[in-house]
């Protein structure tokens, strides 16, 4: 009989405030949602790193003559490199420790690769194999070791410069972590909204029904007794925003990543999330949504559920 009560009233409760309801579910699910796509960007960019960061070489560029006759190459002054030279940077990469793998990579290979990236441009045409320098590919085990590459390297004879790829990388990265901070700062937004809303939609619903609740305080209910069914509306329409949450985080992955726009098969280079990722968050997207308007109607009824 309590049981069929509460639920009546929770019924009730919601027919009451049906637009109030309606936006707490919205609010609650675009938060949530904005939530759960943070925690998976945030997946997205650690996944990234590992696919890249073990896939990224220090490179060693070489001075060729081009680089000895500019006026600019202060580096390469003494001319370009030699083949004692280059067999001794060679011996010298692989002899240290943290260096998992050394490829040569000659001008025309340079040029090879230059075209086949490049190739559409106007710059392209005019660029010719002695011009494209050659280099070391370094391989490390530890990548975030490179600046003793960079250190050891630097201004050598015959050493034109020193670039590490995963520097490029990081200024993606970084970019990307400002706006996974970004979207959970509109879901901080979303949130608090969200709250206001179930506090003020517990507030209506308390003051429609103080009549009903100052009966049940004379004939002996307890204060938990009258609460459950305030605190169970804001729990189901936490619910339900929830479910909205978890629909939008896996419609997103199936037309936006797998399907539909289909990024897997367009950015082939990215090594994209898969449903295991988007599964784990599914669970904790529905408890946040349960737990967060119920601790909200609770924390809210202590102080206007007073009869």
């Amino acid at each position: 009989m309590r049981a069929q009560f509460v639920m009546s009233e929770i019924g009730v409760g919601l027919r009451r405030n049906l637009t109030m309801t309606f936006a707490v579910i919205i609010s609650v699910s675009l938060s949530l949602a904005l939530f759960g796509g943070s925690l998976l960007m945030r997946d997205q960019v650690s996944k990234m790193k590992g696919y890249w960061y073990d896939k990224v070489n220090v490179s060693i560029y070489l001075c060729n003559k081009s680089d000895a006759e500019a006026t600019n190459g202060a580096s390469c002054s003494k001319g370009a490199v030699t083949p004692e030279q280059k067999q001794a940077l060679e011996t010298e990469l692989k002899g240290m420790d943290l260096v998992e793998a050394v490829t040569y990579e000659s001008s025309d290979e340079a040029f090879k690769h230059y075209k086949e990236q490049f190739g559409h441009t106007a710059l392209a045409a005019s660029i010719t194999p002695d011009q494209m320098p050659e280099s070391f590919r370094v391989k490390l085990k530890q990548p975030e070791k490179y600046k003793v590459i960079t250190t050891s390297f630097s201004g050598r004879d015959g050493v034109q410069s020193v670039e590490d790829q995963r520097t490029v990388l990081d200024n993606l990265f970084r970019l990307l972590g400002y706006l996974n901070w970004a979207a959970l700062g509109i879901m901080l937004i979303m949130l608090v909204v969200a709250l206001l809303l179930i506090v003020n939609t517990v507030r209506v619903s308390a003051f429609s029904r103080r009549r009903e609740t100052g009966i049940m305080r004379l004939v002996g209910a307890s204060s938990f007794y009258i609460q459950v069914p305030f605190i169970m509306e804001a729990a189901f329409a936490g619910l339900i925003g929830a479910l909205l949450a978890c629909g939008m985080l896996g419609a997103g992955q199936y037309f936006v990543i797998d399907h539909g726009a289909a990024l897997r098969d367009k950015m082939e280079l990215i090594n994209f999330i898969g449903w295991d990722s988007v599964l784990t968050k599914l669970p904790l997207v529905l408890v946040i949504g349960v737990l967060m308007p119920s601790l909200a109607a609770f924390i809210a009824l202590r102080k206007y559920l007073k009869v």
